[in-house]
């Protein structure tokens, strides 16, 4: 039997695992149609009634995926789930991507592989993909909760929590984490999360609903 070197098992190894960057970041910000900081009384309420559809946005600011710069670059998911979104998923919802107009191909495909694995079993079915300019702006506001997202069709505007003013039951916190992994972020209202376009069989705009998350996000 021919021996194989310790050497060559390990870069046969290498060639077969998949490739993903060593270290990238930037930015995130997610809107949703369900309150994420809030009571478990009121998420119960809430529990597959509402809370379906929700739009999730990263902007990098420095990395590589697949061996592909994408400094600079983001992509936004517009999903619409068959559940409340942060529950178990029992049933096939819809995701649809919108795409950094300026990425070339690779960049595109680097983006969307990205997308898929920082966002898991929630965008398991896209339905489409589209490019548009992608705007993500987080501001320097005190609480660090102010933030616009502006991409095709899909809106989203965050402003800071007051946690004596927007309490309801006096019992509120983040029930819900963020939608995808590597993040650090916040609660924040969602002054706006709209979605206007075609491709999930209906849109959505919503407003002032405790239902956002703003932050970054490190993948290492």
């Amino acid at each position: 039997m021919k021996r194989v070197s310790t050497f060559t098992a390990l870069a046969l190894l290498l060639a077969a695992a998949p490739l993903s960057a060593a270290e990238l970041s930037g930015q995130y910000i997610e809107a949703r149609t369900t309150d994420v900081w809030t009571g478990p009384c009121f998420a119960n309420a809430d529990f597959n009634l509402g809370g379906k559809h929700g739009i999730v946005a990263w902007k990098i600011d420095k990395g590589d995926w697949n061996r592909v710069n994408i400094d600079g670059l983001g992509i936004v998911a517009v999903v619409a789930a068959s559940d409340t979104l942060g529950t178990q998923q029992m049933g096939r919802g819809k995701a649809l991507l919108i795409v950094d107009e300026r990425a070339t191909s690779a960049q595109k495909d680097a983006l969307i592989a990205l997308a898929k694995r920082q966002a898991g079993e929630l965008l398991r079915n896209v339905v489409a993909v589209r490019s548009a300019t992608i705007e993500l702006n987080v501001c320097k506001c005190e609480e660090g909760g102010c933030g616009t997202l502006r991409a095709g069709d899909a809106h989203i505007e965050t402003r800071c929590l007051d946690h004596k003013h927007h309490k309801v039951c006096g019992n509120e916190s983040a029930f819900f984490p963020p939608l995808a992994r590597d993040v650090t972020a916040q609660p924040a209202l969602a002054e706006e999360n709209a979605f206007s376009g075609k491709g999930l069989d209906g849109t959505w705009k919503d407003s002032g609903r405790r239902g956002a998350y703003l932050g970054t996000f490190h993948v290492r």
